[in-house]
């Protein structure tokens, strides 16, 4: 069994949960996901099945698209809804357009300080420990790129509570932590925040409308009808360039020989996706003049 399920992860799950889950429905082992989730947030979670598993990377390397709301006025421990409330300061509210120009200044490659609650290790411990612990260590900045960041609703104000929240729509690349995107517009405000709440929409380049529930999956195993949802690796290569072998080339490829780059037309990267009659081979990638193999993917 190889393919990918674009899984919608529900609330209260963590990603290993979904795979834990998805051993026993579809009765493997050999079965991985594309970009953990918070337990809070529920989305699109692609799960590589068989020599899907190898595909990983490459699907989380990809852009992905997240549907939230982030609350001004109030900061959490954890940057979201699950922590307890830290900072209050009462809102003055903003207009759309002070939030809308504000939010537009962050788009493009930006630095974040992953936060505390977070999976990132340092000295070869997650950070969520050392918060566990009432520790805080220094935290290695990373650079993401924010391709878009606006608002998608009314501007809402909680005349008890002195915050003001509204709905965003953010597609940024692997490695964003959305939570701190959200705490980081409040500094720019010059107010505390945290992300209230939180969709994935696409990953991988699967969307809503691709994803089936867990439930779903389950209904179409004892149905007989897995094939119908499970997708083949070849969907995962849709956004690459693609190169057709011949049986010369394939010969080559599947001996992970290196190429030339004139023998696949000039190809720069960053990943050629090799196909054989057909199927998915092999990815490569530049080295120089030549082409050398990232990953293989199958072989008879």
């Amino acid at each position: 069994m190889n393919g990918i399920i674009p899984l919608w992860k529900e609330k209260g799950m963590t990603s290993h949960d979904c795979v834990f889950k998805m051993r026993k429905i579809l009765k493997t082992k050999k079965i991985g996901h594309a970009g953990t989730l918070d337990p809070n947030v529920e989305g699109v979670l692609p799960i590589c099945i068989g020599r899907g598993t190898k595909l990983v990377d490459l699907l989380h390397e990809q852009d992905k698209t997240y549907f939230g709301e982030i609350t001004l006025g109030q900061s959490t421990t954890t940057e979201d809804s699950d922590g307890e409330i830290v900072e209050q300061k009462a809102v003055v509210p903003f207009t759309e357009q002070e939030i809308d120009e504000t939010m537009k200044t962050m788009i493009g490659d930006i630095i974040q300080i992953p936060p505390m609650y977070s999976a990132v290790k340092v000295n070869g411990k997650k950070l969520y420990e050392y918060a566990r612990e009432g520790l805080e260590v220094e935290r290695p900045a990373r650079q993401v790129n924010i391709k878009n960041f606006e608002r998608v609703s009314p501007l809402k104000y909680d005349d008890e509570k002195k915050t003001q929240s509204f709905k965003f729509v953010v597609t940024c690349t692997k490695g964003t932590y959305v939570r701190t995107l959200a705490v980081d517009l409040g500094k720019k405000l010059n107010y505390p925040s945290y992300m209230s709440s939180l969709t994935r929409l696409s990953s991988g380049g699967y969307g809503v409308k691709d994803a089936f529930k867990l439930d779903d999956i389950q209904k179409k195993v004892d149905a007989g009808q897995l094939s119908d949802i499970l997708l083949p690796l070849e969907t995962v290569t849709n956004h690459l360039p693609q190169y057709r072998m011949n049986e010369e080339i394939y010969h080559k490829v599947k001996n992970g020989v290196r190429l030339k780059k004139t023998q696949v037309d000039h190809f720069n990267g960053p990943y050629l996706a090799m196909y054989y009659q057909n199927r998915l081979i092999a990815i490569y990638e530049p080295y120089g003049i030549q082409l050398k193999l990232w990953k293989m993917i199958e072989v008879n």
